[in-house]
């Protein structure tokens, strides 16, 4: 008697969003892009490695904080002095949040729950700024730029993640300072290895358990990230690529 024909791998779908979740390959070279970024002899000598200034997008610990003075960095900032720095806090309660703050968050997350991406462009035009979207430079539409993030022509898949990631809790970085912002999810801010259980139940919520893994072994959360400013202006919605 012939046997029938296997059937296809069952296991659950899991999303493979580039940069990261599900998706090996290109997980390991946005690492591999973000230590080479690092002077070759600290990596010879095992030492911490800084993180490329970004200026706009906080990175967490136990990376050495961005020096925001990179005079070929466009998105660079003021440095600030030791006076007005701060460590970040995480967040509380969304009724916590800035009055700003919780409108903007609130009017993204309203977009993504009605599947319309379009909804986004005032956000991310507003004030004639365009909201960070990538850590290289960003030729075209963004909106169509979020398009081509996700895995449907659509982009619903990147809605569904932006809403999941407003949705978990945020962190406060430069709290008091006027380089203030919130930043969501609050695993920015925290160490992937002190994580209560559940914690890691919320953050595998955005990730898989083998993202975890290679975040841990990378030292730092580093897939999508949202900033948002005291004043309500969106300020990035980036991964770690």
């Amino acid at each position: 008697m012939t046997r029938p024909a296997p059937l296809p791998d069952a296991r659950p779908h899991r999303r493979t969003l580039s940069p990261f979740r599900g998706n090996r390959p290109i997980f390991a070279t946005a690492i591999a892009a973000l230590l080479t970024a690092a002077p070759t002899a600290a990596l010879a000598q095992g030492v911490d490695i800084a993180p490329p200034p970004s200026g706009a997008v906080p990175l967490p610990e136990p990376f050495e904080r961005p020096q925001f003075n990179d005079p070929d960095n466009p998105l660079a900032m003021p440095e600030a002095t030791p006076s007005m720095t701060a460590e970040p806090v995480i967040g509380g309660a969304v009724e916590d949040l800035p009055p700003a703050v919780r409108k903007t968050r609130e009017t993204i997350m309203q977009a993504a729950r009605n599947a319309d991406i379009e909804a986004l462009r005032p956000l991310i035009e507003a004030d004639g700024e365009t909201t960070q979207l990538t850590f290289g430079d960003l030729d075209g539409d963004p909106i169509d730029f979020l398009r081509s993030l996700s895995g449907d022509a659509e982009g619903h898949e990147i809605l569904a993640i932006l809403l999941e990631v407003l949705e978990a809790g945020y962190a406060i970085f430069d709290p008091g300072t006027s380089n203030e912002i919130y930043v969501w999810p609050y695993f920015t801010a925290t160490s992937l290895d002190d994580l209560t259980p559940k914690q890691r139940i919320e953050l595998f919520k955005l990730v898989t358990s083998g993202d975890y893994e290679e975040m841990r072994a990378f030292g730092a959360y580093i897939f999508f990230r949202a900033g948002i400013t005291p004043d309500g202006k969106w300020r990035f919605f980036v991964a770690g690529d």
